[in-house]
């Protein structure tokens, strides 16, 4: 039996959909969503994506509709409260963090300052 606790970042539905499909496509069940976040962009610091197999010691992991979300704990610290999201519209479509803890973001929703 699990007790649902609230989680330090949230992993939208449709982000969940696109990885299962993602997943499916790859035929295998082992990928994970890897969401993290580097120095760099316009910004100061910028998010990635990236599929993995591997949960490293001290990673978070969300599970949803049968796939994972998983962020390390230095990623983490600058993701708290935090929505990992997929949109699709004119810009293409994409992974992308809703961040309430970003204080400016860029044009392109990669790259953020704290």
């Amino acid at each position: 039996m699990s007790v649902e606790t609230a989680m330090p970042i949230e992993f939208s539905d449709a982000a969940a959909k696109k990885v299962a499909s993602l997943v499916a496509e790859e035929e295998n069940p082992n990928l994970k969503l890897r969401v993290y976040v580097t120095g760099g962009g316009c910004s100061g610091f910028q998010y990635g994506f990236t599929f993995d197999e591997k949960v490293n010691e001290g990673d978070m992991t969300i599970e949803k509709e049968s796939v994972a979300l998983v962020v390390d704990p230095m990623s983490l610290q600058y993701l708290v409260g935090g929505i990992v999201d997929y949109t699709e519209g004119l810009e293409g479509s994409r992974f992308l963090v809703n961040n309430p803890n970003a204080t400016t973001t860029c044009g392109c929703g990669a790259s953020f300052s704290i």
